[in-house]
């Protein structure tokens, strides 16, 4: 394989993410509709702990962890702040 191959690989994975990220992003639309009718906090500081310790157990390579822990969070940070836009609409 050279670094061509490798980098079309990446490109189908990153093109099947967006799908992936943009499906969650639609899931995560209907949990901000649902704290703006109940009055609801955006961060749940319990909830995201369970996530990423779920996202650490399901790494399978070691050395992965923290970077997949790290990408998880970022995943989060944009999730709140998306949450908090549709709370002030």
């Amino acid at each position: 394989m050279n670094l061509d191959d490798i980098r079309s690989d990446i490109d189908t994975l990153d093109a099947q993410l967006v799908q992936l990220l943009e499906a969650r992003m639609a899931l995560v639309s209907q949990v901000a509709t649902f704290k703006k009718m109940t009055g609801g906090m955006v961060l749940d500081n319990s909830r995201e702990l369970v996530i990423l310790d779920r996202v650490a157990s399901q790494v399978e390579n070691p050395d992965y962890t923290e970077t997949v822990v790290n990408t998880f969070k970022d995943i989060l940070k944009n999730s709140r702040a998306y949450q908090e836009k549709v709370l002030k609409n």
